[in-house]
């Protein structure tokens, strides 16, 4: 099947906005070395992008952001289903799936602390984009981005 991924946030065109970004410098620190688990375990990384939205990123915002076609399927999930491979502790980890669940948990309380209107989407089939945004500012949105990969 063919890779449906959106390229185009990988280098997210970003306006100066003024905001406090400490907190993104803590959230990409604690990504380093966190893996999203799937089929593949894939990194997480942080994005940022302009769009401007009253109330909150809708699929179709969504959408038309990514350019994506009519055959790419897009839709919204509840936070919890991304949070939960990540914050789930397994009776087998070790010390090192420990601690990076508590780092995970640290990124979830950056996360909801700093971002309005907090929001999951897939997008693709078989290799999904899988993306949890927010509203940094009136125009700046930003969050996690990562690759879940289902067969």
């Amino acid at each position: 099947m063919e890779n449906n991924q959106q390229d185009n946030l990988q280098n997210p065109v970003s306006i100066e906005s003024g905001i406090e970004t400490g907190f993104i410098s803590e959230v990409t620190s604690l990504l380093k070395n966190l893996f999203y688990p799937s089929e593949s375990d894939e990194p997480i990384e942080w994005i940022k992008f302009n769009v401007n939205v009253k109330d909150g990123l809708t699929v179709s915002d969504l959408e038309f952001f990514l350019g994506c076609p009519p055959s790419v399927k897009a839709e919204e999930i509840p936070t919890d289903n991304f949070w939960a491979p990540l914050l789930a502790v397994e009776e087998w980890y070790g010390d090192e799936e420990r601690a990076q669940v508590e780092n995970f948990k640290s990124v979830k309380q950056l996360l909801e602390t700093n971002l309005n209107h907090l929001k999951a989407f897939r997008v693709g089939q078989i290799e999904i984009d899988l993306y949890l945004v927010g509203q940094l500012n009136e125009k700046e949105w930003g969050g996690l981005k990562t690759l879940l990969v289902e067969t």
